[in-house]
């Protein structure tokens, strides 16, 4: 890992505590982790490998560790979470471990898969260079998490309001990572093989407010070292609601919020995986192979 040490974008501390008092009300608000889950689950299903140890990383209350289970490739699967009160909630082995400092030895997992989770690491890059390091040779992550698209509309409502009512804005929403970087982030973490997607999510609430409240049943406000610590004064959150009910309503009433889902791929080297040819080892000239004139660099086409 890098010897410069990452920002500080994230309260864990806060995030712990938020995590425990959503699994105090139960499982919570489940439509994205379902979503995530199941499409995980179908990208597993079409491995045709045995995977004997995996680790759900931020296993929440184990939607996902409970699928994983289903697939009979899947041997032992051992959920993670840093919060005690939301890892009580998932079933079978459980390891309370921060996604930022991992317990696992070099090359003892098979698996490890996300859902939703590592978007809240102050250091995703030396996250990922943590779990390649615990995977065996030709090991798999495979890992959802939120991005840039996020809770856009969310985001504008409040920096208009904030402006409008207060003369600034602070705050409010966390920062995302975006699907370009993503491959770059995998490859130098060391994985093999770096596929990144990105999917949009476009979900109906009767209110703006049903917005907010069910993040915070998620667990998931406002986690930012830089967040304001007074509170929201009522004229700019109600400023905020109407902007937002202006400017995202859709035909029935309802308002639209945005979730993008970014799922991450990538491999543990081994011998056995597909590699590049060195350079100048191709039989076949690529002008050939269009059915084009070759030319250097710099010359002009004749007409």
């Amino acid at each position: 890992m890098s010897d410069v040490a990452a920002p500080v974008v994230f309260d864990r501390r806060l995030l712990t505590h938020r995590r425990s008092r959503a699994a105090a009300c139960g499982t919570g608000p489940d439509f994205l982790l379902d979503r995530v889950a199941d499409d995980l689950l179908e990208r597993l299903s079409l491995i045709k490998r045995r995977f004997c140890i995996a680790v759900d990383l931020g296993a929440h209350h184990g939607v996902l560790a409970r699928r994983l289970k289903r697939l009979d490739a899947i041997g032992m699967v051992v959920a993670t979470d840093l919060s005690p009160r939301m890892l009580s909630l998932c079933e079978g082995p459980r390891v309370l471990a921060d996604e930022e400092l991992l317990p696992f030895r070099s090359g003892s997992l098979d698996l490890v898969v996300s859902a939703l989770t590592l978007q809240l690491v102050n250091d995703l890059p030396g996250t990922l260079i943590q779990i390649r390091r615990a995977l065996r040779p030709d090991g798999l992550l495979l890992a959802a998490m939120l991005g840039g698209e996020t809770l856009t509309e969310l985001r504008q409502s409040f920096l208009a309001a904030e402006v409008e009512v207060e003369g600034g804005a602070s705050p409010r929403v966390a920062p995302f990572t975006d699907v370009r970087d993503l491959g770059s982030l995998l490859q130098r973490a060391g994985f093999a093989l770096p596929v990144t997607d990105s999917e949009i999510v476009r979900v109906g609430y009767a209110s703006p407010l049903d917005v907010m409240r069910e993040i915070k049943a998620m667990g998931a406000s406002n986690m930012l070292i830089s967040r304001r610590r007074t509170p929201m004064r009522r004229a700019t959150l109600a400023r905020a609601c109407e902007i937002y009910a202006e400017r995202f309503a859709r035909a029935d009433g309802r308002v639209t919020a945005t979730f993008e889902i970014l799922t991450m791929t990538g491999w543990a080297p081994h011998e056995s995986q597909q590699q590049p040819l060195p350079p100048g080892s191709a039989k076949t000239r690529l002008a050939d192979a269009l059915g084009v004139e070759e030319r250097s660099a710099g010359e002009k086409a004749t007409r």
